[in-house]
């Protein structure tokens, strides 16, 4: 009997609309995506979801294995994603928590095409999960937040502090610019006297940031995306037509939780940014419970760390002892195994 091959399936990227994705970046990037809802149809939703929006999931599982490595895991209770835009936070939370630490995902935003498109890709992906669309009016809930705080005026900001005191837990992952950072150590400052703060901070005292004399630094870090990115021919045309550098995923985040046994890290300090590299030494910024430091790691005392430091492969947290600006000793390197994760939030 004769047959005919089956044709292959189209990909995915056939169906970007470019322009959509050209405007959607233009307001991004110039802060105006806030005025008003910028989801015009459910092809915008779909072309953002399949390029930008797997640049924030990989973002997210970044922070997710940090919070892993660190222990944290959220409370046991339902998990609103708020400002949901297609879903993308909600989808990789539930990749790693659904079933095991919740059982309901409920998903809100501005934009009612964009809560409809949340709701079935999450409901889609994750068949035993009940997505609801909404706020819950009395329930406790977890909070994430993703890419909305820039888009935020100071009256729907003080709005999103008052839904997030009634959390239990927040988890907000912001792009690592410095404007975004800056917005997200003040969104910190307003709930620290309410929340533990997790991670990424060592401390629960106020950010040294907001030190006069620590103004040029900004709290961020950087993910990194899934090898196969980069032989992908359509990532590449992605890249070239956005003008984006795929290597360069910054990210600012903070993990805020209720809850009194939170364990919290003794003695380390959180590694921000890149380091600032010298031939003989780097430079490379940290937080502990007294500021900010900045001590020299030289080549030849700590080659570990200054061939992580180099390879663009800085730990999230180390302990170390240093004085008068100079390293002395390394006590610890604490870091997660897998630098790139080839997940797909779906």
């Amino acid at each position: 009997m004769n047959s005919r091959p089956l044709s292959p399936s189209p990909s995915p990227w056939s169906r970007v609309d470019w322009r959509a994705l050209s405007g959607l970046r233009a307001r991004f990037l110039d802060e105006s995506a806030g005025i008003s809802d910028y989801w015009s149809q459910e092809s915008d939703l779909d072309s953002y979801d399949l390029t930008f929006g797997q640049r924030i999931a990989w973002k997210w599982m970044h922070v997710l294995e940090e919070l892993a490595l660190i222990g944290w895991e959220p409370p046991p209770i339902r998990v609103l994603d708020w400002g949901c835009g297609s879903g993308v936070a909600g989808r990789v939370f539930s990749e790693r928590f659904a079933g095991t630490t919740f059982s309901t995902l409920s998903v809100w935003d501005r934009s009612s095409l964009a809560i409809r498109f949340a709701e079935r890709r999450a409901s889609e992906r994750f068949p035993g999960l009940l997505v609801e669309a909404g706020i819950p009016p009395s329930e406790p809930f977890t909070l994430l937040l993703s890419h909305v705080l820039t888009e935020l005026d100071e009256v729907q900001t003080e709005e999103l502090v008052a839904l997030s005191r009634r959390a239990e837990a927040v988890v907000c992952v912001e792009p690592g610019t410095y404007g975004a950072s800056r917005r997200l150590i003040h969104f910190r400052e307003a709930l620290r006297g309410d929340f533990q703060v997790v991670a990424p901070c060592c401390h629960q005292a106020a950010c040294p940031m907001l030190e006069k004399n620590n103004a040029p630094h900004w709290c961020h870090h950087f993910a990194w995306p899934p090898a196969e990115v980069f032989t992908d021919s359509d990532w590449a045309k992605f890249a070239t037509f956005m003008g984006i550098d795929l290597r360069s995923l910054p990210v600012s985040f903070l993990v805020l939780d209720r809850r009194d046994n939170i364990q919290r890290l003794g003695g380390m300090t959180r590694l921000i940014g890149r380091a600032r590299l010298y031939k003989p030494h780097a430079l490379i910024l940290g937080c502990e419970a007294q500021g900010l430091t900045e001590p020299r790691v030289s080549k030849r005392l700590h080659p570990e760390l200054f061939k992580k430091l180099r390879k663009n492969e800085t730990p999230p947290w180390v302990r170390w002892v240093h004085e008068d600006g100079q390293m002395k000793e390394i006590h610890e390197i604490l870091e997660s195994s897998i630098l790139a994760m080839n997940l797909h939030p779906g």
